[in-house]
């Protein structure tokens, strides 16, 4: 009998934990397909953080790409504080996850499609994009520029 309520105790905390969040994970695909659907509601969108982050008086915004499109995030400038990487040639941007409201075509912003972060959790650091040099291109480079020379001179010589 004890092990009966340990169950049904047990089967209704799963419940209560796993019914606890409403909050939709999406992609900008999915995102952008069927905007009407997610108008106005909570959404978690998770991608590296792209570009500058552009303030504008105490809010910023950040576009957040996950790897199909990106999209503009309205936030409060105290929620990107901690972003340090931001995706470029030189570096692979901090990986980020927004929950906040979803807007197809935002009143405050032009009718743009934007989300407004609630909040912002960094999941993984960006680092710097090292690129080796590959000696072979340079090598090649040299002969080729020497090459160049070479015939820059015969055909000059030819002239005179």
């Amino acid at each position: 009998m004890a092990s009966l309520k340990m169950f049904i105790g047990a089967l209704f905390l799963g419940i209560f934990i796993a019914g606890g969040s409403n909050v939709l994970e999406v992609g900008s695909n999915e995102l952008i397909d069927h905007a009407i659907d997610y108008d106005k509601k909570e959404i978690v969108y998770s991608g590296e953080v792209i570009g500058d982050i552009m303030k504008r008086g105490q809010n910023c915004w950040i576009n957040i790409s996950d790897g199909d499109n990106a999209i503009g995030i309205w936030a409060d400038e105290s929620l990107a504080e901690n972003i340090e990487y931001k995706g470029s040639y030189k570096y692979i941007g901090d990986e980020v996850k927004v929950t906040g409201i979803f807007n197809k075509a935002c009143p405050e912003h032009g009718g743009d499609l934007d989300i407004h972060a609630q909040k912002i959790e960094i999941t993984r650091k960006g680092y710097i994009n090292k690129r080796p040099v590959n000696i072979y291109f340079i090598l090649i480079a040299g002969i080729l520029f020497v090459i160049a020379i070479i015939m820059n001179i015969i055909i000059f010589r030819k002239k005179l």
